[in-house]
């Protein structure tokens, strides 16, 4: 599945569908270059499903924890900043990826062989004209 959007003001209705196709998944792995919208696509999938908190990069956390509305949670990594797949050991990565709960990973590329192959995957893109491409892997 394949959208472009042209604005932020286009990203809401993006992520409803995405939601309403992806219902029976949970984990995904989010590809894209620095600054094309990874986090800014991630807050917008938590705010349509109704996190309490106020969702924000965990660049120097690793994992920020949310939890929505009714008690379920949702895990969201960033991986930029790691050097070695073991420090993610440190801080209980494997409890994270096989919780029943969501699960975003942002720079996967970063320790590929720690990502399960439960994973979806979702790339973001630049396009011409400041446009972003989003893909999704949700079959």
């Amino acid at each position: 599945m394949k959208f472009e959007i042209e604005n932020l003001d286009s990203l809401p209705e993006v992520v409803g569908r995405f939601l309403e196709y992806s219902k029976k998944h949970k984990h995904y792995a989010v590809f894209g270059s620095m600054g094309v919208g990874k986090t800014t696509f991630i807050k917008e999938v938590c705010k349509q499903l109704h996190v309490n908190e106020v969702v924000t990069s965990p660049t120097f956390a690793l994992v920020n924890e949310y939890t929505i509305t009714g008690g379920d949670k949702v895990y969201h990594f960033d991986f930029y900043r790691i050097n070695k797949e073991e420090e993610l050991f440190d801080i209980g990565y494997e409890d994270y990826v096989y919780a029943d709960a969501y699960c975003f990973i942002e720079w996967p590329e970063k320790a590929p062989d720690l990502i399960p192959d439960h994973f979806k995957k979702i790339w973001l893109k630049e396009g011409d004209f400041g446009k972003r491409l989003i893909e999704f892997d949700i079959n």
